[in-house]
């Protein structure tokens, strides 16, 4: 049995991702590509967005602290602390409108 604080996790990657130079830090908590299930905490600078992709799976995105926006073709959702997003299935985005940090879960699917 392991325990961890998301919130610390998510405080320590949000002040790395405010003063690295990409303006993005994450951290897999549980899982890898060795698992289905994998959950990463990330965190972004203002402004800082994941560029479209295709997500591996079935995904939520937790939101800790901050709000960001999901963007699916010419649809979005708005996610503020406490939020939780269901990553729609197909090509997506996500950007940050003010300091962010999320809890992203995912279980990859057999296709």
């Amino acid at each position: 049995m392991q325990k961890m604080s998301i919130d610390a996790l998510a405080r320590q990657q949000l002040q790395a991702a405010v003063s690295g130079s990409s303006g993005r830090a994450s951290d897999t908590v549980f899982g890898g590509h060795e698992k289905r299930l994998r959950q990463t905490v990330m965190a972004f600078r203002a402004g800082t967005q994941l560029s479209e992709h295709l997500n591996p799976g079935e995904a939520t995105v937790f939101v800790i602290k901050g709000s960001v926006w999901l963007k699916a073709g010419a649809e979005a959702w708005q996610g503020k602390a406490g939020d939780l997003l269901i990553v729609p299935d197909g090509m997506h985005s996500l950007e940050a409108e003010e300091d962010s940090a999320i809890l992203f879960t995912a279980v990859k699917l057999d296709r």
